[in-house]
């Protein structure tokens, strides 16, 4: 397994976060940067090959993210875990929570896992990092505009057989102040084909952006990336240079620094 921030000997830390200026006007997320397994669990009882694959993390999202918040000096918060031994990016009752068959993948360390030991890993993997996306925030609250949240994910070139063709899309639920002028600073860069909520749509309830953007107000865009176009660090410094004028421009847009309520299409009646 690669791309673990913790290190052999050292207590494993579930989250990883880069300090950055709280009055930068961006917040980076990064909810599946990893694909290590903390000490106890062994490997979930999956070939190492598997862990390589999108099904133990988002491949390049990781290396794409740090550089975007050292070219913007924004906050950064990840995960340093698999996605296998539970998805930071769903809610606590989702029942996708901890996967037991992901992409035709067994997860025989997921078979038994009862809500003793559910409980147990939201407590030590998936509580922390929301936990520290709300202090950043907090702070970031405290000494400036609100933040506008870009949360960095990657997908894969091909599923099922059928190849994606898209370079970059951005998944997104019901507030557009982030999203359209993002959509458009993208599309306006020669050669890309950009998507709007392909391949998966941007609402659901309980996840990351819904607990910490939707909720709070703040304007907010998820940006999925091809994995083949970031998997290696030419890849990602590549991305870093497209993405960083146009979240920089889409965080000086005033309407985005302000707090608005949005009702989310997760709680239409």
């Amino acid at each position: 397994m690669t791309d673990s921030a913790a290190t052999a000997g050292e207590a494993f830390q579930p989250t990883e976060y880069i300090d950055g200026d709280p009055g930068s006007g961006i917040l980076l997320l990064c909810d599946h940067a990893c694909n290590a397994v903390p000490p106890g669990y062994g490997s979930l009882g999956v070939p190492p090959e598997q862990f390589e694959r999108h099904i133990g993390y988002d491949i390049g999202a990781r290396a794409v993210t740090l550089e975007l918040a050292r070219r913007l000096g924004a906050p950064a918060c990840l995960t340093t875990y698999s996605r296998l031994l539970i998805d930071p990016n769903r809610g606590a009752d989702d029942p996708t929570l901890i996967m037991r068959l992901s992409d035709g993948a067994v997860v025989p360390g997921n078979a038994a896992v009862d809500a003793a030991e559910r409980s147990r890993r939201i407590e030590a993997y998936h509580r922390p990092y929301h936990q520290l996306i709300a202090r950043t925030l907090d702070t970031m609250l405290a000494v400036a505009d609100p933040p506008v949240i870009f949360s960095i994910h990657s997908f894969t070139p091909v599923w099922r057989g059928v190849p994606r063709p898209w370079h970059v899309t951005v998944l997104w639920d019901s507030d557009p102040r982030a999203v359209e002028p993002l959509l458009a600073g993208l599309r306006a860069q020669e050669g890309l084909v950009v998507a709007d909520n392909e391949p998966y749509d941007g609402a659901l309830k309980n996840d990351t952006m819904y607990q910490h953007a939707t909720r709070r107000g703040l304007a907010q865009a998820l940006l999925e990336l091809r994995q083949d176009l970031i998997a290696d660090a030419a890849g990602a410094l590549e991305w870093a240079d497209r993405l960083e004028p146009v979240l920089r421009d889409v965080s000086r847009l005033p309407e985005c620094r302000q707090i608005r309520h949005f009702k989310s299409r997760c709680d239409a009646d």
